[in-house]
């Protein structure tokens, strides 16, 4: 088959980049294992598609926790905006909700991937269902691809093959085993944007717990911070999930990690203080149990009242100041132990990958193999929830499309 371009990788990045690099005129073939295109793509947000932000290419950056600088350029090329009116001059209407995240109108992830299918037909790119098991190369040159059956040959790949997360999508890590045969770097993979385990039982007691609007900080063992948010957080059987907790997981740094939960953001500890005392003259004869009801939620009271010490059948006028001080505290900064990271195919998002230095971050080209280039996951940046690291995917896809035309 004669080609100028091999695509390993049918997911978000590999599709772009497929498409990008036909728009240039390339002949393009896309291989990919599962049997289907976009299999990951179509669980992103929820089945809806987080499809990209709708904000500057700085903003995008900020939200880049992890090799933010390596993507300067690449989000310059292609902002959100950029991403934004590809799918919509295409027919995928799109909408932007809270937090400037960008989904298709219809709440369908098929969407998206119908868009990008669409595309590609159009473009007549070629697809084929293989399992890459070699990039082949003579004098550091690429010359083609290696499946269980068959050998193509290509002057050109696109590695875009995703990273370990969610491997039942078709996320083996073959891509970073193929890179490393060829000389590149690895860094260390683990989950990003993955749920946490926290010490004790005290989430197991409020299981299916949802808090709204919660401030949470991650610390660590000193009690430096780490990471700051305000938002959505969630109490399960192994401990804390929930947007808030998923982007600080991207910032867990060693052992004795603790998030300190601000559960009343709104008040100061004065006024919080002032709001327990009104409570408790309202609610003077009851037991503390029932005191607290318009305080905290249900679930939430006897949790509460056993790390302070404070018998749940205590009449609420008896409690003390030095007591009542303890619950300002403790509803300040609720503390929970992080023991680590829930396995990483549990998490949205790969951490680690292709190491940054070896990319030419204006092309996406290897910068020890010629001919090779990365897109997506695969390479070591990651970022919050909120459509970026989606942006990631679009961006270097873009950049790698556009930079196989010119190759000499």
């Amino acid at each position: 088959m004669d080609m100028d371009v091999i695509v390993i990788g049918g997911g978000p990045a590999g599709m772009f980049a497929a498409i990008t690099a036909a728009e240039q005129g390339s002949r393009v073939l896309l291989l990919e294992a599962n049997e289907r295109l976009g299999k990951k793509l179509l669980i992103t947000g929820k089945g809806r598609c987080n499809v990209t932000n709708n904000c500057t290419p700085h903003e995008v950056l900020q939200n880049i926790p992890r090799n933010g600088r390596f993507l300067y350029s690449a989000m310059e090329k292609c902002p959100p905006s950029q991403v934004m009116d590809f799918f919509e001059t295409r027919g995928c209407q799109l909408k932007t909700e809270r937090g400037n995240r960008v989904f298709p109108v219809s709440d369908k992830s098929q969407s998206v991937l119908d868009c990008l299918k669409d595309e590609m037909r159009r473009h007549r790119i070629a697809v084929e269902k293989a399992r890459v098991l070699e990039i082949l190369t003579t004098d550091g040159c690429v010359t083609g691809v290696k499946t269980k059956t068959e050998t193509y040959s290509a002057r050109r790949v696109i590695l875009a093959t995703g990273g370990v997360s969610y491997p039942s999508t078709g996320s083996t890590g073959d891509g970073y085993r193929m890179a490393e045969r060829l000389g590149h770097t690895v860094i260390a993979l683990e989950g990003s944007l993955v749920p946490l385990e926290i010490d004790g039982d005290v989430c197991q007691q409020m299981q299916g717990l949802s808090l709204r609007n919660v401030g949470v900080k991650l610390v660590n063992a000193k009690g430096k911070l780490l990471y700051k948010d305000f938002g959505e957080l969630l109490f399960t059987h192994f401990g804390v999930s929930g947007p808030t907790v998923l982007s600080a997981s991207a910032h867990l740094n060693g052992d004795g990690c603790k998030l300190l939960l601000d559960l009343k953001p709104a008040l100061d500890e004065n006024k919080l203080n002032d709001r327990i005392l009104r409570d408790l003259e309202t609610y003077k004869n009851r037991s503390m149990e029932n005191a607290l009801t318009d305080l905290l939620p249900h679930s939430m009271i006897p949790v509460v009242l056993k790390l302070l010490g404070i018998p749940a059948d205590l009449q609420a006028n008896s409690l003390t100041r030095q007591d009542r001080r303890g619950l300002v505290e403790l509803l300040k900064a609720f503390p929970l132990t992080v023991l680590r990271k829930r396995p990483v195919e549990e998490a949205i998002i790969t951490s680690g990958g292709i190491k940054v230095s070896e990319i030419d971050p204006k092309t996406m080209e290897s910068k020890l193999v010629q001919g090779l280039y990365f897109a997506g996951e695969i390479i070591d940046c990651d970022a919050y929830t909120g459509g970026f690291n989606l942006q990631i995917a679009w961006a270097t896809a873009y950049c790698a499309g556009m930079a196989v035309k010119n190759f000499d």
